[in-house]
């Protein structure tokens, strides 16, 4: 008999930090999510992996309620290109974390610090990482009520505090979704983190965002247990890019995925078979509603210090 070969699944992201689970802000609960993409430079692999989990611990403890940081590599994609998943509780959040980090002694040190060894040249994290290659993408939960989804003025459109300008109120991720307990995943407690994009053609922002929704809605109730989905809207950026987050157990869930896009039942039918476009725009289904081309996956896996020659600091 063939003994089967052990299995190794890199720890869920919240392991990463010190901070209780229930208190850490992560894609269900953040008002904004701010990924952060740099590619290290293979010479300091390590050494940039542990600057990155330093920094993110950092902000997670000193800054608890304000932020929340997860690191992840790209599960198949360039090597050596790591992720940060910063979640925010609000733009609101991100003025504070800017006031107070400017004076803050900590921060500081693990910017300044000399993290390159003298045999290799020496130097601190801006040796670590190609030129050019920090990039960063706004991402703010998708509701109904942006971006032509909505007939009438939606309830999250407020006066707050007497202004004279009315204001829309974001609900969090987590309200996209009537998954609860056990079965919710989230960008902490996911094994894998599909990262899905596609541009809408502008003449289709509407009808697009409302078949996103109810792709994200499908696959969330036949997928409890699984997988979670949630929709993201680019805050600053290219107009009308939207983003789902695909949280899986693990990669062998991804095995489910396809299984519900193979079914034949009228359920996971409806939403790629319905027309969504009105006669008046010519009708038809979600395929005219993209740019061609444009849809894209990008499965990220939370980093461990066992993995990708990042050993754990002595």
């Amino acid at each position: 008999m063939t003994q089967e070969s052990p299995r190794f699944a890199p720890p869920a992201a919240h392991r990463q930090t010190s901070v209780a689970l229930s208190d850490l802000l992560h894609s269900g609960n953040a008002g904004v999510v701010v990924e952060r993409v740099g590619q290290l430079r293979a010479e300091f692999r390590s050494e940039g992996r542990r600057f990155a989990r330093d920094l993110a611990e950092y902000i997670n403890t000193a800054y608890a309620g304000i932020a929340s940081v997860f690191i992840y590599e790209e599960t198949f994609g360039t090597e050596d290109r790591l992720h940060w998943l910063i979640h925010l509780e609000s733009f609101d959040a991100y003025e504070k974390l800017l006031a107070t980090a400017r004076q803050d002694e900590g921060w500081r040190d693990i910017i300044m610090r000399n993290r390159v060894p003298e045999e290799q040249g020496g130097g601190s994290w801006e040796c670590m990482f190609t030129d050019g290659s920090l990039q960063e993408t706004v991402l703010i939960p998708s509701s109904f009520g942006m971006y032509g989804t909505a007939n009438e003025k939606p309830e999250t459109v407020v006066e707050v505090d007497g202004a004279a300008v009315e204001r829309f109120l974001v609900p969090t991720a987590a309200h996209q979704s009537s998954q609860s307990g056990q079965d919710v995943l989230n960008s902490a407690n996911c094994g894998l983190l599909m990262h899905r994009t596609g541009e809408l053609n502008y003449e289709f922002r509407g009808e697009g965002r409302q078949f996103a929704r109810a792709l994200a809605e499908g696959w969330n109730k036949s997928l409890a247990g699984h997988a979670t989905i949630y929709l993201y809207e680019e805050a600053f950026g290219l107009s009308d890019r939207i983003h789902w987050f695909i949280h899986l157990r693990s990669v062998t869930d991804y095995y489910h995925l396809m299984g519900l896009r193979a079914r034949v039942d009228n359920d996971a039918r409806m939403v790629f078979t319905k027309q969504w476009i009105p006669d008046e725009k010519g009708g038809g289904g979600w395929e005219r509603m993209f740019v061609q081309s444009t849809l894209k996956d990008m499965a990220l896996t939370p980093q461990h210090h066992d993995t990708y020659a990042a050993q754990a600091p002595k």
